[in-house]
């Protein structure tokens, strides 16, 4: 098992659902990922560098996509969510909707075909 699969693992309840959720839909997006960390955190890596990682913190769910543009091209149906400027953070009870998730993924991909050619 990799970073991101023994974290999932660890974690139990509605938080593990919600996180398992990421990661597989990320996964099916674009499963060439491989498992590792960034910043410290469990990530999936897309040609070398973090497409998205997401981890329980003490107030919600929060997803990293190592891209501040990609959060700033989806702000308007990010409403009702905790955004900043690298992160998007979310109860599991009120998951982000899937096409919203997808697109993150998706955008993070792009930027990093546009990096890597």
């Amino acid at each position: 098992m990799g970073a991101v699969s023994e974290y999932v693992e660890s974690l139990e309840g509605p938080e593990r659902e919600a996180v398992a959720r990421v990661v597989a839909r990320a996964r099916e997006i674009v499963p060439e990922v491989e498992e590792g960390s960034s910043y410290g955190m469990p990530a999936l890596r897309y040609r070398d560098s973090p497409l998205i990682s997401v981890v329980r913190t003490k107030k919600h769910v929060g997803v990293y996509t190592f891209s501040p543009q990609a959060i700033a091209a989806l702000a308007p149906e990010l409403h009702g969510f905790h955004v900043t400027k690298g992160s998007i953070g979310f109860h599991p009870d009120r998951p982000l909707p899937d096409e919203v998730l997808d697109l993150l993924v998706q955008l993070r991909r792009d930027e990093i075909d546009a990096m890597r050619p």
